[in-house]
């Protein structure tokens, strides 16, 4: 074989290995989108604010500072590609409700098979093609990763890491402007992830190694300088704006108490994550003591901080993983390749029984209906008139009563209760698992719940299922739609 034939087949093999994860991703994230996962609290609130910006009222929802601006305005930016709503040609049916949410998570879908291909390309460029082809397939089909599909900014941020991470490797190997495009790209990407979400600054260290390792001698130093330009200025627009608006004493005492929050703590994420993927969990896990012993900073350098962050702040969720599971892939990729005895068979025997089991697993969940009870609750509701009637519901309703129904007296949110008074004779009340759970909150609201009576209960699918069994595990998450209720004024 000539040296063209092999470069031609080099090539042709390798477009093979990245259709492949591809193929896998498309299907895994992009199924079923309405139907899985339920439609989650925060969800609702990051598409308020998204139809927030696309009704021309500017980033800043309110006085409440919590995270920083990219993330409604990119999504708001991605909705009107579609003619978001308008083109769905949206009525108060349940298929309507359920269009509304289908869209913004079909978006979410194609960020997650862009992640694929980034993690595909980095792990290629660090490692070789075949820990880039299992550490994407991984990503692609293992359960865990489902969580990208919801409506987050950590899954918005997700492509734009990956994306800072992927120039700095490049920039490695090239010289010149080239190097500082290159360096500069990474800055500016970072510096987008951490104005969607700040603690995305606990990959500064990683993404500043990789830089800082790019050039030799006095050159470091202002490729180091060049990068640090766009990761400080970009996130602090923020903080900006809020000077802009004379309010950063607010924007100060709102940063303050996202950092005193509380929850159950990181321990109880890392059960999250053994009880929705243990397989993906474990080979991570023994990657990063592969990547300890080899001492492979990059690998290092993206788990290390992210988990001494997460370990002392007092508010964390199962979904604040979803920026390392690239990691988790890529270090249980390399473990795979590099302790396989039989090099040229046992690596693709692994991924393909690892592959294979991810998949299936991944396609007992994707496929199911989990969000039926959220969408008829919606539909009535959307259905109703409301002159003298206040419309109480969490967020996940109540941007789609608000900006596509026009429903004059709805609050944003059920809390909203706790410090302002009804102001129509009459409420209409969404009584979903959340608001049962913060029922405790406030008088208010277990008052709105006790002067209220049922008029429609509906139940969803997810108590179908034995949330004892996997990958059924991950159901414990989807509770939301489990039981919601319409409750009217007495």
């Amino acid at each position: 074989m000539t040296l063209n034939a092999m470069t031609v087949a080099n090539k042709k093999h390798g477009i093979v290995f990245l259709l492949i994860p591809l193929a896998l991703s498309s299907f895994v994230h992009l199924w079923n989108p309405a139907g899985f996962p339920d439609i989650f609290y925060d969800e609702g609130v990051y598409m308020r604010r998204a139809m927030h910006v696309l009704e021309g009222h500017g980033p800043q929802e309110s006085s409440f500072y919590d995270h920083p601006y990219f993330g409604q305005l990119f999504l708001a930016g991605l909705l009107a590609i579609t003619g978001y709503p308008d083109s769905l040609g949206i009525t108060p049916s349940v298929q309507s409700i359920e269009s509304l949410y289908a869209v913004p998570r079909i978006w979410m879908g194609i960020l997650a098979v862009a992640d694929t291909f980034l993690i595909y390309m980095i792990s290629a460029r660090q490692y070789g093609k075949r820990v880039a082809l299992i550490s994407s397939i991984l990503f692609a089909v293992m359960p865990i990763t489902w969580l990208t599909r919801r409506i987050l900014l950590d899954s918005i941020l997700l492509p734009f890491l990956l994306a800072s991470i992927l120039f700095a490797v490049y920039a490695k190997s090239a010289t010149g402007s080239k190097k500082s495009a290159l360096v500069l790209l990474s800055g500016i990407f970072l510096g987008t992830a951490m104005f969607t979400k700040i603690p995305t600054f606990t990959m500064i260290p990683l993404v500043g190694y990789l830089v800082y390792s790019s050039s030799t001698g006095s050159g470091k130093p202002r490729l180091l300088g060049l990068w640090f330009i766009p990761v400080i200025l970009i996130p602090m627009i923020w903080p900006i704006y809020s000077i802009a608006n004379d309010q950063f004493d607010l924007w100060q005492r709102d940063v303050v108490w996202q950092t005193q929050r509380q929850s159950e703590g990181f321990t109880s994420i890392i059960g999250d994550f053994l009880f929705f993927d243990p397989v993906l969990l474990i080979l991570g896990a023994a990657g990063f003591v592969y990547a300890a012993v080899k001492k492979e900073f990059f690998v290092l350098l993206w788990i290390i901080p992210f988990v001494a962050f997460m370990s002392v702040i007092g508010y964390v969720q199962y979904f604040y993983w979803i920026p390392v599971l690239p990691v988790f892939s890529i270090a249980g990729a390399r473990m795979i390749d590099k302790m396989s005895v039989v090099k040229q068979r046992l690596p693709f025997a692994a991924i393909a029984a690892i592959g294979i089991f991810g998949l299936v697993s991944t396609a007992l969940l994707v496929t199911t209906n989990v969000t039926s009870a959220q969408f008829d609750a919606a539909a009535l509701v959307a259905g109703s008139e409301n002159g003298q009637t206040t419309i109480v519901s969490s967020p996940v309703y109540s941007w789609i009563f608000i900006y596509v129904f026009d429903k004059e007296h709805t609050l944003t949110d059920y809390r909203d209760l706790l410090f302002y008074p009804i102001e129509t004779r009459n409420m209409l009340l969404i009584s979903d698992e959340h608001f049962k759970y913060n029922l405790g909150g406030g008088r208010q609201l277990q008052e709105a719940y006790d002067n209220t009576t049922n008029i429609a209960i509906f139940e969803g699918n997810v108590s179908n299922y034995n949330l004892g069994q996997y990958p059924y595990t991950n159901m414990a998450a989807n509770y939301e739609g489990s039981n919601v209720e319409v409750r009217a004024s007495k």
